[in-house]
């Protein structure tokens, strides 16, 4: 298999991706491109951290082109199985069958059909990757990275309420806008002389305009701009945040004079210990250091 991996594919699948969906339907997903005379092999994930192990010792063994099987979680562990060890740009495509597939939103709202026609028609483009220095290690991702609320009710939701779905999501928020904190998370872009202080809802540091599923976050996020999008929501109060929430699934919240965005290159971290972060929906508990951008690093099909 080794010989030919560079001609083929690897198909990294999560079965347990969109509460089973994609274990049920991924065969017959991968079998109709197989049937239009692609070349996918295909392994299983079984527990965390399986995907990143299967993406390296696919590029051990030769193959340059992976397929993301299941949501963002999936691609978030292919990549970090493809950095730092990539020697030349490695391309990843998705068949989006997880439960937020947040990052394909930016080229599409067909999703899984759109996702296909591309590995089909083997369309490439430029993706940067973000690489993040914490205490102890280094992670990339190519969506979104946030602290502060989106992070809390993310942690709170995959710590204790996951398995009640989208009403444990909406659980979620309302339980953390109870328990509301605008937290101070000191910052500098650019290696400007003074760290930023103040206190915020939240922020992000993304690569591609929507997380959580729908939510834009970052309408001006560019996946090849070559920067860091940056989007800070200042301290708005718990009943502004209740009325503007559903500002963030259009984009509009940029409009609240307490909300800025702006482009990076670098941004350095003087945080006292670690927090909680959520990155390409994953929820980890860390100590942001540096966060720098690799332009074009990664090809995606999409």
């Amino acid at each position: 298999m080794s010989q030919a991996a560079d001609r083929r594919i690897l198909a990294i699948v999560n079965p347990a991706a969109g509460g089973g969906r994609c274990g049920k339907l991924a065969p017959q997903v991968l079998e109709r491109l197989r049937s239009a005379g692609i070349s996918i092999d295909a392994i299983n994930t079984n527990a965390a951290g399986d995907g990143i192990l299967a993406a390296r010792s696919g590029y051990e063994q030769g193959y340059r082109t992976f397929i993301a099987v299941g949501g963002d979680g999936t691609s978030y562990e292919i990549v970090n199985g493809l950095f730092p060890a990539v020697a030349g740009d490695p391309t990843l495509g998705f068949l989006p069958l997880g439960t937020g597939n947040s990052f394909l939103r930016d080229f599409t709202k067909d999703g899984l059909t759109h996702a296909t026609q591309a590995i089909l028609e083997a369309k490439r483009r430029p993706c940067d990757v973000m690489r993040l220095t914490y205490e102890g290690g280094v992670l990339y991702y190519i969506n979104m990275l946030s602290v502060g609320f989106t992070a809390d009710v993310a942690a709170l939701v995959n710590r204790r309420l996951k398995r009640l779905g989208e009403a444990g999501y909406l659980l979620g928020v309302l339980t953390r806008l109870v328990q509301l904190r605008r937290g101070v998370f000191p910052l500098r872009v650019n290696a400007e002389a003074e760290f930023d202080r103040g206190r915020s809802l939240f922020l992000a540091f993304t690569n591609s305009k929507f997380t959580g599923g729908r939510m834009m976050i970052a309408p001006n996020a560019e996946t090849d701009s070559g920067q860091i999008e940056y989007v800070r929501w200042g301290p708005i109060g718990r009943i502004g945040a209740v009325f503007n929430l559903h500002t963030l699934f259009d984009g509009s919240h940029l409009k609240h004079p307490l909300a800025s965005r702006r482009s990076a290159l670098r941004i350095e971290f003087q945080l006292d210990g670690p927090v909680d972060i959520v990155v390409d929906g994953e929820v980890l508990t860390l100590q942001p250091k540096l966060l720098e951008v690799l332009p074009g690093a990664l090809d995606v099909m999409a």
